[in-house]
């Protein structure tokens, strides 16, 4: 069998595709992951097979236009425009769509790909596997965010269909069947109830090494706060990435180690730490959690889903959409706390985060983490949804 993995030049995104590709491969058959030249590198880094397709897109600029309103909005001045119709996220998915589809579509036919397994923002993948007549499996990295967007995506892409032969109303924008990583508990509503697979979480955080030394348990009556701010903040303007913010704010908390995870170029972006703040960089997030008690950052599906993995609550600050809508996800479980970024002072900081720290107040938030913990472990690993990649390819050819 061969798989044809696809997302846009988004890390995140392919992180998220990484467990099953490996898995696949793992079984023996053969993987190719493509994306926008962009990604490439980073692609190799992870040791799959890849391929550049089409153009690269400014996502980093069109994301930095969906920052969430602030009283103190550095970049309110460059937010994008609302102009056209539908979701403004919706549009820079299309734009990526629309400069990968030939390339995705050509590389489906050349390369005898068997299925497609897109991420569900690369909207180019489904439309390949359309017109190379074979399965398209949608692999979720977090929140089920798109499927709000389902009922615009025909009219959205119908001139990308027609540009490979594709009859817009012919094929399922969502593929075959979604894959879904989340536990249960969290994953937001399907109102068309698409068809879906369970599947456990296995973090991948980026190509790294894990602290070393590693890091040591907490002393005894110490609690840890591991702080990161994933990748995406950082890209867009270093005001927002308040990762140094957070940590300066935690360190004031009596009985508290606080950790940072960042990359080595975020680093100089942090500030000023007080003494005893302990920085770790480019070390995958999975790798430094064991013995975290709370995780603070962003709202990444990543980071979130990660933190989740460990059992551990969630303190989160989201500034961008999804990262909201993960955030949302994370209250509704009742796993943890949110604050917006005009209601994170250093104050708010530490009264939340003392009081999920706390033995008592915080005990509910840690049962429930847990349990999404143990829900996310009881579900299939990816090596298992291999065999359901080989059903659908045998019923396609039947």
């Amino acid at each position: 069998m061969r798989v044809l993995f696809t997302t846009w030049a988004w890390p995140s995104h392919l992180y998220a595709l990484v467990p099953l590709a490996w898995a696949c491969r793992s079984a023996g058959h053969e993987v190719l992951v493509v994306s926008q030249p962009e990604l490439l590198p980073l692609i190799e880094r992870t040791g799959l097979p890849g391929a550049a397709v089409g153009k690269d897109v400014d996502g980093v600029g069109m994301v930095r236009g969906y920052v969430l309103p602030s009283e103190d909005d550095p970049t309110a001045d460059r937010r994008a425009p609302r102009a056209g119709k539908g979701p403004r996220a919706l549009r820079m998915f299309t734009a990526h769509a629309d400069s990968m589809i030939e390339g995705t579509a050509e590389t489906a036919r050349r390369w005898r790909a068997d299925v497609v397994v897109s991420e569900p923002t690369a909207l180019a993948g489904p439309l390949a596997a359309a017109a190379a007549g074979i399965p398209a499996v949608r692999l979720l990295y977090g929140a089920d965010l798109m499927a709000r967007a389902r009922p615009l995506l025909p009219e959205a892409l119908a001139p990308l269909a027609e540009r490979v032969g594709v009859d817009p109303e012919g094929y399922d924008p969502f593929g075959a069947v979604t894959i879904d990583p989340c536990p249960p508990g969290f994953q937001a509503p399907d109102p068309a109830g698409h068809p879906r697979l369970p599947m456990r979480y296995v973090p991948f955080n980026g190509p790294g090494t894990p602290p070393d030394p590693p890091l040591p348990p907490p002393v005894r009556g110490v609690r840890r706060a591991v702080v990161t701010w994933g990748h995406t903040m950082a890209r867009l303007d270093p005001a927002l990435f308040l990762a140094g913010h957070a940590a300066r704010a935690l360190a004031a908390l009596p009985g508290t180690e606080t950790v940072l995870a960042v990359t080595a170029a975020q680093r100089p972006l942090l500030g000023e730490l007080p003494d005893g703040v302990r920085v770790l960089t480019d070390a995958p997030l999975h790798t430094v959690l064991g013995g975290a008690d709370l995780v603070v950052a962003h709202g990444g599906a990543g980071t979130v889903l990660t933190g989740l993995r460990a059992g551990v609550p969630l303190l989160l600050v989201p500034q961008l959409p999804d990262h909201a809508g993960h955030a949302a996800r994370v209250l509704a479980a009742g796993a943890g706390e949110v604050l917006t970024r005009d209601e994170a002072d250093p104050e708010a900081l530490r009264d939340a985060a003392a009081g999920l720290l706390d033995p008592e107040r915080g005990a509910g938030r840690r049962e429930a983490a847990r349990a999404l913990r143990d829900g996310m472990l009881a579900q299939p690993a990816p090596a298992s949804l291999v065999g359901e990649l080989e059903e659908r390819v045998v019923a396609c050819a039947a």
